[in-house]
């Protein structure tokens, strides 16, 4: 597993998936363009030597293919992933003297992956006390943006209760030199921890900002853990070995030591300002709202530092690949609560929250129901506008069936379910906002308990005898074998 963002810069340029631009380019749209084009055609990571106004290099479009979200994951794909965490939420505890013997290599092997406090990391070979964000490679993304954003951060906040922290990745809109915009939306552990502050007294809430992570601290950022889970140390388990934080130089943070950049501050529980617009992941530009504002102290850094960025927009980008991921790997933790769920997928159009299929074991009539109903109450899945549930034996994964499937199986009078519930912040088509209605739809074979008063007809498929025939005899047919299923 990589140790930083420039391994990992490495593994990609020998796998023929990095792109070095070497001529002089923009961060204002001109990058943004040249990202969409590539992005949009499944093409490499984008290492820009040289950014205008800016002595460090930008890298971009890091997890923008399947190949390289597998390389992130130390080359294993992500089923891989998911076994493992499967794996763990497996495991029982022990009674036996046997079983707990058998138990002590999980647990020593579990230990291991903590994260590690040490005493000096790269991160902190130069510090700035005076913090000038004009000289990062902040990009500028789309026309109608309100300026520069940083687009990939790692924030890490500690809970003013219990202590624990959290690491999110949330868009900063830049101020000025010393000053950003942190976009904490009502739904994130950020907003948690900073209304705990506020609402305990206290004047300021702590705040430190990573650029550039090792990619499975970055994708960690971006997965919807559970609230109180530690980040870092989730990142360690997936790594296989403990994620090494040092101490920040003026805040009472840690941060990953191989850190690019570090920015130090804190936000101020009283101020607030307006952030936006921002051309999003939902395709559209989310617009001006009022947002806490963070206060840069110091900046530590490597003495050659590389800038990540993420360019967002109208989808497939690059963020379809890290959703894809979660998708996967997510998958085990979310059976452990409903173990029928045969499998799920978020399509790239529905943004994450706009749209959700599952597929179930089905044992009873209305199980699709349930599970419309559980989804919905499900971390954050809740956000979910739409959840189409399909059979066992659909595969998700293949728009033809999925719409096949969908528009033959359901009648709309009695297999549509409105609710009312909470969205997304960004959602752009509730008259309201934070909340509004939701879809379920069952597109399972009806029982007759679900007021089917027809027999249900079989799907036609050739009987196994004459396709193992073909099989046999394709070779004979003198036909192309790229044909043969």
């Amino acid at each position: 597993m990589v140790r930083n963002l420039r391994q990992f810069i490495e593994k990609l340029r020998e796998a023929d998936e990095l792109q070095t631009v070497s001529r002089e380019v923009d961060p204002c749209l001109e990058i943004t363009e040249i990202c969409d084009r590539v992005v949009k055609k499944e093409g490499p990571a984008l290492f820009f030597e040289k950014v205008k106004g800016s002595p460090f290099p930008l890298v971009a479009n890091l997890f923008g293919s399947p190949r390289r979200m597998n390389l992130a994951f130390g080359g294993g794909d992500l089923e891989s992933v998911a076994r493992k965490i499967s794996g763990f939420l497996e495991l029982k505890i022990p009674e036996t003297f046997s079983e707990k013997i058998k138990f002590l290599p999980k647990l020593h092997q579990l230990s291991k992956t903590i994260p590690k406090l040490v005493g000096r990391g790269p991160c902190q070979e130069i510090i700035e006390a005076e913090c000038d964000l004009d000289r990062l490679p902040i990009l500028k993304c789309w026309p109608m943006d309100a300026g520069r954003y940083i687009t990939f951060p790692v924030v890490v906040t500690k809970d003013p209760e219990t202590g624990i922290r959290n690491a999110g990745t949330y868009r900063m809109q830049v101020f000025d030199r010393r000053t950003t915009g942190m976009h904490w939306q009502i739904h994130k552990d950020g907003t948690s921890h900073f209304r705990k502050a506020k609402d305990r007294g206290m004047k300021r809430l702590e705040v430190a900002c990573v650029l550039g992570a090792d990619p499975v601290t970055m994708f960690s950022a971006v997965a919807p853990l559970p609230f109180g889970v530690d980040e870092f140390a989730f990142a360690g388990f997936l790594r296989g070995a403990p994620l090494e934080l040092v101490k920040c130089k003026t805040v009472d943070l840690e941060v990953p030591a191989e850190s690019e950049f570090v920015l130090e501050g804190y936000v101020d529980v009283d101020e607030k300002r307006t952030e936006g617009p921002f051309g999003d992941h939902t395709g559209y530009y989310s617009m001006p709202k009022e947002f806490p504002v963070f206060h840069i102290r110091c900046m530590t850094r490597r003495g050659n530092p590389v800038y990540p960025a993420t360019v967002v927009g109208r989808p497939p980008m690059e963020d379809a690949y890290l959703a894809k991921a979660i998708e996967r790997i997510f998958l085990a933790m979310i059976r452990v609560q409903l173990p029928e769920i045969a499998d799920i997928h978020l399509p790239v159009g529905g943004v994450f929250t706009n749209c959700v299929l599952v597929s179930i074991r089905k044992n009873y009539p209305h199980h699709a129901r349930k599970i419309m109903n559980s989804v919905w109450g499900l971390g954050q899945l809740m956000f979910e506008k739409m959840v189409f549930v399909f059979d066992a034996d659909v595969d998700l994964h293949d728009p033809a069936e999925v719409s096949w499937r969908a528009f033959s199986n359901v009648d709309p009078k009695r297999d549509l379910v409105f609710s009312e519930g909470p969205l997304d912040e960004l959602d752009i088509a509730s008259d309201r906002e934070l909340c509004g209605s939701k879809l379920g739809v069952d597109c399972t074979r009806k029982l007759p308990e679900e007021g089917m008063t027809r027999a249900w007809p079989p799907d036609i498929a050739m009987d196994e005898r004459t396709k193992q025939l073909v099989r046999e005899r394709w070779g004979e047919y003198g036909l192309d074998p790229k044909f043969l299923r």
